[in-house]
């Protein structure tokens, strides 16, 4: 403890008195002292706090440094916040097709709200919202205003204009909150791919967009997912073809007078689809409700090519063909009994024309023989059958991204008995989706190996473990479904488009009736065809429900005369665009053909 010095030590003062000097000197001089070895005492201290703090900013100033040296070393990350993430996910991330345009994609918009307590004009308010939004109920909105309660939904989404004109009522108990809104540029433009989304869970600050259908909905945790940082999702349809293909199926279920229509195009040898169409369709902006009655068919919401199972007719007749070469059974030059009617019990078989009692393999597809491919079915056997379909994914539900399919399942006979290998020899009693088709068409031109169809631009490409036909059958086929188009007597002889060597197989099924039976006068007329075919690169599938058109006064529902056309102008469409160039020494007709078969 230090001991402070005395202001009049009495030794000093004594003698100060001895020397006759004044004792208040003596302790002005002590005081002085004091002073200064104070002061002194204070400059230390000072200078001691300045090299402190001159210490702690020097390593503050060479910790900040360090630091950025470190940071300007490593890669830039982006921060992860350690706060629990919000229970609204707002995001969404956009659709593509397979070259990056965008078919999905995010607007901000507003959404509106009233909070009643708040409100200067309850009544002027209702006024003027019923300026902007003729659609609202004013006695209901009044009553909401001017009761108890404190919030009120009015949009969940506005435009642009709607929004200004909101903020110029000057009503300060109207209020906006910002909102993502899905918006689908392309209209209806892959309606049934894309779906559809609504809002999940909802706040006045943001809601969830949640898919309902489609891609939306088989995608919607990935689309949704903060991981992903935005990555868009790629499908493998092209828009550009997509457009193309529509514009001329619409076009052609109206010149064809049918009551609806489908088309899918597919890579032959990936199973990407490029292009699927089911005619009527909506517009995603405005999804419509689900019918609360009557076909669902019928609406549409429904997708006919994935959805719909139905019965494919003479289409079929190429996989009998495709199953008798590939057991030895035939081949294309084979003589097949058809002599007509084929009679088993109470049940007959008769063919669209008489062709005689011999037609060769090759023949039986070309003109479409039901006898023929009856009678190879039945020497087969009905198991043989249903193994070579179901190794074609025939007998399977559709394996592709879109969850309205599940449903879909193809119908199968409840017993597989000799009449029913018969009759699904030329495609009656098994009913299944244009997209089983186009499948199945693939791996019988492809060279034979089993493709699954997918949505995705993403593929895994098949190998030799999928083969289901050998190369020597699939190039008999190719031959057998190109002289359909060009031979003599060929059911598709309208489906020919010069330079680009189409073949394929009609298909004319007559549809069945509420009560079991066959309409009469009602078919499923369907062209599954492919190109070009000296090396298949597309399959496409296209079919008209119910089509009929009048040719020198007589009604035509044949495929010949309705879905051959249709597919010929929409191969004529999309070729140039899908890159294939013509080949100029393309086979044509030799004679203009009248098609009256299926």
């Amino acid at each position: 403890m230090e001991i402070r010095r005395p202001l009049r030590p009495l030794a000093r003062i004594l003698k100060a008195r001895n020397k006759g000097v004044d004792p208040a000197l003596v302790e002005a001089e002590e005081r002085a002292a004091r002073l200064r070895k104070q002061r002194s005492r204070e400059k230390r201290r000072a200078e001691l706090r300045l090299a402190l703090m001159a210490g702690v900013f020097g390593l503050a100033f060479l910790a900040v440094g360090a630091k950025m040296g470190m940071v300007a070393l490593e890669e830039p990350v982006e921060p992860e916040s350690r706060w629990q993430a919000p229970t609204i996910i707002n995001q969404r991330a956009n659709i593509v097709d397979r070259n990056g345009a965008i078919l999905a994609t995010n607007l901000l918009t507003a959404s509106l709200y009233a909070t009643p307590q708040n409100m200067a004009d309850p009544v002027a308010a209702v006024d003027k919202l019923l300026e902007i939004f003729p659609d609202l109920d004013g006695p209901q909105l009044l009553r909401q205003f001017t009761g108890n309660r404190k919030f009120v939904w009015i949009k969940r989404k506005l435009s642009p204009e709607q929004h200004q004109a909101v903020l110029d009522t000057g009503e300060p108990g109207l209020l906006v909150g910002p909102r993502e809104l899905r918006l689908y540029p392309n209209g209806k433009f892959a309606a049934h791919i894309l779906g559809g989304t609504r809002f999940g869970v909802e706040g006045v600050r943001s809601a969830e967009l949640v898919g309902t259908a489609g891609v939306e909905l088989q995608f919607d945790e990935y689309l949704r997912d903060p991981a992903n940082e935005g990555d868009p999702l790629e499908l493998s349809i092209d828009l550009t073809v997509q457009s193309a293909m529509r514009q001329v199926l619409e076009g052609g279920m109206n010149l064809m007078n049918a009551k609806a229509a489908t088309g899918v195009l597919m890579e032959a040898s990936t199973g990407r689809i490029i292009s699927m169409v089911s005619l009527p369709d909506f517009d995603p902006n405005h999804r419509p409700r689900p019918p609360a009655s009557g076909d669902p068919a019928d609406s549409p919401l429904f997708n006919r090519a994935a959805q719909g199972t139905y019965e494919l007719g003479s289409t079929f007749k190429i996989f009998t063909a495709a199953q008798a070469m590939e057991t030895g059974v035939a081949n294309p030059e084979t003589m097949i009994n058809t002599s007509t009617p084929l009679v088993w019990h109470n049940f007959k078989i008769n063919d669209f024309h008489d062709y005689g009692s011999r037609l060769s393999l090759r023949d039986v597809i070309i003109k479409s023989s039901n006898t023929g491919a009856a009678r190879l079915a039945a020497a087969m056997g009905g198991e043989a059958q249903q193994a070579f379909l179901r190794r074609l994914g025939l007998m399977e539900r559709l394996p592709i991204e879109l969850p309205e399919s599940r449903g879909s399942a193809p119908i199968l006979p409840s017993r597989w008995s000799e009449i029913s290998t018969m009759t699904i020899s030329y495609g009656q009693g098994i009913a299944v989706t244009p997209v089983h088709l186009a499948a199945a068409y693939a791996t019988m031109v492809n060279g034979g190996l089993h493709v699954e169809p997918t949505l995705l631009n993403e593929y895994t490409a098949p190998t030799e473990e999928d083969r289901v036909i050998s190369l020597q059958t699939s190039t008999a086929l190719r031959d057998m479904l190109r002289q359909v188009v060009v031979g003599e007597g060929g059911t598709a002889s309208l489906g020919n488009v010069e330079g680009y060597d189409v073949g394929g197989k009609t298909g004319s099924a007559d549809k069945p009736n509420p009560q079991g039976a066959y309409y009469e006068d009602k078919v499923i007329g369907t062209f599954a065809s492919a190109f070009p075919m000296s090396n298949p690169q597309y399959v496409l599938v296209v079919s008209l429900d119910e089509p009929e058109i009048s040719v020198l006064d007589e009604a035509r529902r044949t495929a010949g005369w309705t879905a051959v056309p249709v597919s010929a102008e929409i191969i004529r469409r999309i070729a140039p665009l899908l890159g294939l160039r013509p080949n100029a020494n393309n086979e044509t007709p030799q004679l203009p053909i009248l098609l009256t078969s299926n």
